[in-house]
This record gives structure tokens, sequence and C-alpha cells, in this order.
């Protein structure tokens, strides 16, 4: 009994003992690994530009001796962990491993709306405050500083800071989409009671989304009324979100905003948006638009069927990034489509330019705006920080770049845009390493990629033995230094 019990047990042992490590299996995953960057991140040839601050052939060349030294599972894995971190770019990143499929899983159905329970409905749509509402800077413990709105029984976190005989209004935005606002939707169920229409997730989300813009507004005139000379727009410490990055600019100063560029990768991953833009066109024609509307529409869906058409048509070779760097300007082909703008077909339009919402969102989506344009017209900041990321970076680039504002702070964290569309992950052969690689670019107006993130105008870096509260006056003074006569 005791052989028979020993042979069962060293079976057992060997059966459940890790495959032996596979030095060839891993330099096929880091091959593969490369040739999908090539074949499918939009940033490469930009990567791979001077201007870029990347050095990816020291990066490949660090990565390959990594490899060549490795003698494990987990140290071949870290390699290629450290190589895709390396490109500095934040929506280039792992996502988690996943285990095998173990047999169907259906979907749960949506939890029914009461039209009685807000506070459920609007936690099952999600809407939660996920960020912190505070400011991203202890703005809210100096003195002379006092809130309008605590961003929690309020929609926004909205304060007025009297410095150095200057009143600058304090805006919050941790998020950049409507869901990070619970309080408007709590706010726009409680509008649908009241005018007895139905509590759909479809309807409440519209009205939430333009509720949580309309506050955003009303709080910027509220401001200047209250005597505010300049306001600063806080979006440290925000992840992104969505599109709301690109319309928010349009609230501020009195010339029209532009758009940034928008690319989408040469390869099938930057298909998806191609036609999500050709669906809209197609779908606003349909309305049967008259005259100058329906001109500009199929003119519109003319160019984004033409740059569907012409995916994959001029292919190139990027593998160069591994072995040189180039400057950005003599980067020939970038393997990157034209795809109009942040803001759709156009990148942007005057309020009510055709008298058809229809037409005007399906070629500008800012239009969702168009009675907010202009809230605040006077001097505006926005505050970033390490922490401020991709909707958020748009942001503050479309502001810069339009002159609607100056950037405070420090640099942005460098995500740039990320994703236009639903695209499917990057999973490696061997070791089932799973990553995200973006597929949209948006340039600045110097013609440089957004992922580089956003330099200050106003730097205010931290130093040695600066409180953060020392930091935040600093930062408040500094803007009050900006309002004087002749500054």
């Amino acid at each position: 009994m005791i052989p028979l019990l020993s042979a069962a047990l060293t079976a057992t042992a060997l059966a459940s003992a890790p495959a032996p490590y596979d030095a060839h299996a891993w330099r096929a995953d880091f091959a593969q690994l490369k040739t999908a960057l090539q074949a499918r991140y939009v940033n490469l040839a930009w990567m791979g530009s001077y201007e870029s601050g990347i050095d990816v052939p020291a990066l490949t060349h660090r990565a390959e001796l990594a490899l060549d030294a490795a003698h494990s599972d987990a140290e071949a894995r870290d390699v290629l962990r450290t190589f895709v971190a390396g490109f500095h770019d934040g929506h280039l990143s792992e996502l988690a491993t996943q285990l095998a499929a173990q047999g169907d899983a259906p979907e749960p159905e949506k939890a029914t709306l009461d039209p009685a329970d807000p506070a459920s409905g609007c936690a099952a749509m999600g809407y939660a405050s996920t960020a912190s509402v505070a400011f991203s800077q202890p703005f809210e413990s100096l003195p002379g500083v006092h809130l309008l709105g605590d961003g929690q029984s309020s929609v926004l976190r909205i304060g007025m800071a009297d410095v150095d005989g200057r009143r600058i209004g304090l805006v919050r935005l941790q998020v950049f989409r409507a869901r990070g606002f619970p309080q408007a939707c709590l706010r726009a169920w409680a509008q649908a009671r009241q005018a007895a229409t139905p509590i759909t997730r479809a309807a409440i989300g519209e009205a939430a989304r333009y509720l949580w813009l309309k506050e955003l507004a009303e709080q910027l005139k509220a401001l200047r009324s209250a005597g505010a000379q300049a306001v600063i727009v806080d979006v440290g410490n925000n992840g992104g979100g969505d599109d709301s990055g690109d319309w928010i600019p349009r609230l501020f100063g009195t010339r029209p905003v532009a758009s940034s560029r928008l690319l989408v990768v040469d390869a099938p991953e930057g298909m998806a948006y191609l036609d999500e833009e050709i669906d809209g066109l197609t779908e606003a024609l349909a309305a049967k638009p008259g005259g100058k509307a329906k001109a500009d529409l199929e003119k519109a869906l003319a160019a984004f069927k033409a740059r569907k058409a012409s995916l994959g048509a001029a292919p190139c070779d990027l593998s160069w990034v591994w072995q040189e760097r180039r400057a950005w300007r003599d980067v020939a082909c970038r393997r990157v489509i034209d795809a109009g703008y942040a803001d759709g077909p156009l990148p942007g339009l005057p309020a009510h330019a055709y008298g058809d919402e229809t037409t005007e969102q399906a070629l500008a989506w800012s239009t969702i705006v168009q009675d907010l344009y202009g809230a605040w017209p006077g001097p505006a900041y926005v505050l970033t920080d390490g922490k401020t990321f991709s909707s958020a970076e748009m942001f503050a680039a479309t502001m810069k770049d339009n002159g609607a504002a100056k950037t405070i702070g420090v640099r942005t964290g460098g995500d740039g845009c990320g994703f236009m569309g639903d695209v499917p992950p990057l999973v490696l052969a061997h070791s089932r390493l799973r990553f995200r690689v973006p597929n949209c670019m948006r340039l600045r107006a110097d013609g440089t990629d957004e992922v580089a993130g956003i330099a200050p105008d106003l730097p205010i870096a931290p130093t040695e033995g600066e409180s953060d509260r020392a930091r935040a006056a600093r930062l408040l003074r500094t803007v009050a230094a900006e309002l004087e006569p002749g500054h």
C-alpha cells in the first residue's frame, strides 16, 4: 500500500509541476509584440521620433538583453511588462489575464428602474463619485477660500478665492463623464418625474448629461456675477472620460474653438470609428435635410467612405523604430489615416449654424453645448498635474491651443487619445499576456502628438520644504499676479 501511495503522490506532484521555462517561446512572444505594435499601435511612429523623448531602440535593446538573461517565466513576464511601460503611454497597458471560458456565461438582465427609487436607479446606471471631488490642490484649507458648492450635495464643487485683492473662481472637474456626477442623474430623474415623462435609461442618461453641462455653464455665469475676475478649472487627478473634454472648451472665451485633428491607425482596428461616422452621417441624411446641410453631410460622408476605402492601401514598414530615431517631420509614413477632428467631421460649428440639430451634431458633436457657448468670457486657467490623463488632456490642449486659457501646474500624464470604438486586446501566444493597444491620435496645433503630455504655461512645480497648502497658495498668488493691470 505504501509504495502505491508514494507512486500516486509522485505522479500528482509531476502533473502539477509548472512547465519548464521556454526561452524560445518568450522570444517569440516578444517578436509577436513588436510585430503587433508595428501593425496597430497608432503612436509608434511618434514614439520613434526624437520629439517623443522615448528612446525606442535603447528600450528594445534593454528588453532583448533582459530576456536573454531571464531564467523563469516570472522574469520574462517582467521584461515584457517593463518594455511596454517604457513607452509611457497610459493607454498602452496590460489587461488582467483571463482564465479559459468555463462554458456559457449568460449576461444577467439589467436592473429594473423603479421611478420611485432614483438612488437605486442612478446607481444601477453607473452614476457614482469614482474620483476625488476635492480640489487637486488643497484650496479648501486656505484663508479667503469658501465653497459655493461641495460637489456632493451639489452637482459640482465650486469655490471662490479672495487673493491679494483679486477674486478667483474655482471649478473642479474630477472626470469628463456625466456618470461621475451622481447629483446630475438624481436631478434629471426628479425633473422627469415632475414632468411625468417616462423613466428610461436613454432618457435619464441624455437628460443627466445635459444637466451636468448646463450646471457648469450656470455656475460659471454665477461666479462672474459674484465678482470673479478669473476662473481656475481644476483637472488635476482627472483620469479622463469621454468626448466632453472637447465640448466643454466651448463654454470659455468669446472666440470660436477648433478641435484637434484626429487620426486612427491604418489597420483594421481603425475601421470601427470610420464605420461609426459613416453610420451617423447616413442617418442624418435619412432625415432629408435641404440645401447646404444636405450638401455638407454628403461631402463629409464621401470623405469618410474614401478614408475607409484607403485603409491598408499604402502600407509602410515601421520596423525602423527598433533600430533608429528620426525627426517627426521626416517620418513620411506614420501608418495613420486622417479621421477628421476630435469633434467629428468638422473642427467645430457656430451656434445653430444650420438650424437643424441633427445635421449639426452629425458634423460637430460639440454642438450639444451650442446654447452654452461663451458662458465664461474672461481669463481662464486650467490646473493640471501628472495624473491629468486622456480626455482631461484633450480639454487642456484644446483650451491652450485655442487661446481660451493658460495651463498652470505641471505637465500632464501623457495618455493622448487612446481609443475610438471597441478595440480587441492583443493576446500573446505563449504567455497569454493581454495588452490594450491605442488606435487613435490627436494632433496639437503645432503638429505634435498629444500623447507627449501638455506642458504648463505657468509651471508650479513642488519645491523642497513646501507643503501642499503652501504650493496651493503660491498657485493662487500666481494667478492673482496675472490679473494685475499691464501684466
